[in-house]
């Protein structure tokens, strides 16, 4: 049995310390070991955005990075978009305008377009495409997560005046 590494960490504002294998994902970590299913495995090889979440502010396919990595590292996570029961108006917006089905692309897409809003609170069309463009959907098609991104950037500024 391979030795396990101890690894110090904060998710979604909460210390968490766990014990991971140094061959394991942070998807692994965070789904088996910790207990966050949220973050999905699609492709399990970085190239669908499934397991999308931050890492120290950068949005990374939790499935290429080693659980080892994280240490010292605040992740977010899709359970820590919310606030308590209180949705993200990203979240919001994914309901409002229907830019779900299967559900399996969706915490990828709502972390992914939750960065963009951070860093872009106005982001056109194209940097909304051009951001989202490592997340895949097979159900949806691009449309209406395009533009429930763009509603989520409105409710944001009107909230903000």
């Amino acid at each position: 049995m391979p030795a396990k590494t101890y690894v110090q960490t904060n998710i979604n504002g909460e210390h968490v310390d766990f014990l991971c294998e140094p061959r394991q994902s942070l998807l692994e970590c965070l789904r088996d070991i910790i207990g966050l299913t949220g973050t999905k495995e699609g492709c399990n090889d970085g190239n669908c955005g499934a397991c999308t979440v931050m890492l120290d502010g950068i949005i990374v396919t939790a499935c290429l990075v080693l659980g080892v990595e994280a240490e010292g590292k605040e992740i977010t996570t899709i359970e820590g978009i919310a606030q308590g029961s209180t949705l993200h108006p990203i979240q919001l917006a994914f309901l409002e305008d229907a830019a779900l089905q299967c559900g399996i692309c969706t915490p990828g897409f709502i972390v992914a377009a939750k960065a963009l809003l951070d860093q872009n609170p106005d982001p056109t069309e194209h940097e909304i495409r051009f951001w989202l463009a490592n997340n895949l959907c097979r159900c949806t098609g691009y449309d209406k997560i395009v533009r429930a991104v763009q509603h989520a950037a409105e409710k944001m500024q009107e909230a903000t005046v």
